[in-house]
């Protein structure tokens, strides 16, 4: 195992299940997203809510998160209705979808797809928190750095690539080069008529509103300075090409600006995503 495999999960992903407990903490009711075990998972010390990335700074950014995670979800909701039984997160990080759903979960098959060492790290929280590891639920370790492709790591767990399917990648995009990307999606578009791919995607940071590229450059500074640096940007037009040319039948941009009012319209907290910042693609096979 080299030094990126050290078996702990990374800095993005403890940020994301930390905002996404601070929405339930500190926002007003009705919450967007409820996710209380992603916080049991980190178990952060007490003054966590004064970290700097907590701040009233990074609100926007927050409810960005909290907006593609719903967004997901129902996405998930609404093809289990109409027969899909297969659920695969690229990058899975700290998602807590198997055990807040586990009702609703435990009528698909869950593919969690991330690097080994963070993955095992997860494994054990749950079992030592009491959550154990469903029935329903696949990890799915993938060394990237060695070379594994995930493609062929999930076959290998069960994946039926012959049966239709949700795949969602969000908040990896950003790292990937688009070679990387145009691979993925290739992949995805090969699963069986009646998959749905929904992955997130950053606008070109001179295309972004001005009041959220200070945030943004400042998240680059730190991704850069942690190894982790962001690569790839896409225009709404070119994420559509490049899933196109990738074999989807349909591909649609579902803007943040879509999501706020989708989500958000009706709150009187000024909590909303940023315009023209994170966006969706949704493409189906």
């Amino acid at each position: 195992m080299d030094d990126k495999q050290v078996a702990v999960p990374d800095n993005t992903a403890v940020r994301t299940a930390l905002w996404r407990a601070l929405h339930v903490e500190v926002d007003s009711p009705p919450h967007v997203f409820e996710d209380a075990v992603g916080l049991k998972l980190v178990a952060p010390d007490d003054g966590w809510r004064n970290r700097p990335d907590m701040g009233p700074f990074t609100r926007p950014f927050r409810a960005s998160i909290l907006a593609r995670a719903r967004f997901v979800e129902d996405l998930v909701a609404e093809q289990a209705a109409c027969g899909v039984r297969q659920y695969v997160i690229l990058g899975a990080g700290l998602d807590t979808f198997a055990q807040r759903q586990s009702e609703f979960a435990s009528r698909l098959l869950v593919f969690e797809i991330d690097q080994p060492g963070p993955q095992e790290w997860k494994r054990q929280r749950l079992v030592d928190l009491g959550l154990g590891i469903p029935s329903f639920l696949r990890f799915v370790p993938v060394n990237f750095e060695a070379g594994d492709l995930w493609w062929e790591r999930l076959a290998a767990s069960g994946f039926d690539s012959k049966q239709s399917a949700v795949v969602a990648s969000t908040g990896v995009s950003m790292y990937l080069t688009k070679d990387a990307i145009a691979t993925t999606l290739r992949h995805v578009a090969a699963i069986a008529p009646g998959s749905t791919l929904v992955m997130s995607f950053m606008l070109p940071i001179e295309l972004m509103d001005a009041e959220v590229r200070p945030g943004v450059e400042r998240a680059a500074e730190g991704a850069r300075a942690s190894g982790t640096p962001f690569i790839s940007f896409f225009t709404p037009i070119e994420m559509l090409t490049t899933a196109r040319d990738a074999g989807f039948k349909e591909v649609q941009h579902v803007s943040a600006a879509t999501l706020a009012q989708r989500y958000f319209a009706e709150r009187t907290d000024g909590l909303r995503p940023p315009n023209n910042s994170e966006e969706l693609l949704v493409a189906t096979t």
